[in-house]
C-alpha cells in the first residue's frame, strides 16, 4: 500500500511542470496573482503567462541561445526516469503535455515549479489553476537540484 501511494505521488509530480504565475522573490501571499481577464476562459495548460516567474529559488535566468546537447540527454533521461509517469509529450496525461511549455512559461518559471511545486501551488495563480484543471492531481516533488531542473528546461526547448 505504501508502494502505490509513493507511486500515486510521483505520477503527480510532473502535473504541474508546465504553467507560469506568480512574482518571484516573494513568497507572501500577495505573489498570487489575478488571472488575466483576457485568458479567463483559457485553460491553464494553454494560457500563456511568458511574464510571470512563479515563486521560488529561481528570480532570472538567461538561456543561451543554442541549446546544450549534453544538457538535453541529461534532461530527457531524468524526465524520463522521473516525470513520464504524469506527464507525456505527445498527448494531455495525467499532468499537462510539456511540448511547446517554452512558448507558454518563463524559464524561471518551469524551474521553479520543478524546484518548489508545493509552494507553487500554494502562492501562484496559473498552478492553481492548473491543479484544478488536472483534478487536484498535485505535482510531487522530486527534490531535483537547480542543475538538475536546469537539464530538464534545456530538454523543453528541444520539445516544439
Amino acid at each position: 500500500m505504501k508502494s502505490l501511494s509513493r507511486i500515486l505521488y510521483a505520477m503527480v509530480l510532473g502535473l504541474l511542470i508546465s504553467c507560469g504565475g506568480g512574482e518571484s522573490g516573494n513568497t507572501s501571499s500577495q505573489a498570487t496573482t489575478e488571472v488575466d481577464n483576457s485568458q479567463s476562459d483559457v485553460p491553464a495548460s494553454q494560457r500563456i503567462t511568458l511574464d510571470e516567474k512563479g515563486v521560488g529559488p529561481i528570480q532570472n535566468l538567461i538561456l543561451d541561445p543554442e541549446i546544450d546537447p549534453e544538457m538535453v540527454a541529461s534532461g530527457a533521461a531524468m524526465f524520463k526516469t522521473n516525470c513520464s509517469a504524469c506527464h507525456k509529450t505527445d498527448k494531455r496525461f495525467i499532468g499537462p503535455n510539456p511540448t511547446g511549455i517554452m512558448k507558454r512559461r518563463s524559464p524561471e518559471w518551469i524551474m521553479n515549479m520543478i524546484l518548489e511545486p508545493q509552494l507553487m501551488v500554494e502562492e501562484d495563480q496559473c498552478a492553481k489553476d492548473l491543479l484544478i484543471e488536472f483534478n487536484g492531481a498535485a505535482m510531487a516533488n522530486q527534490n531535483m537540484t537547480e542543475e538538475q531542473a536546469r537539464d530538464i528546461l534545456e530538454y523543453f526547448r528541444t520539445l516544439e
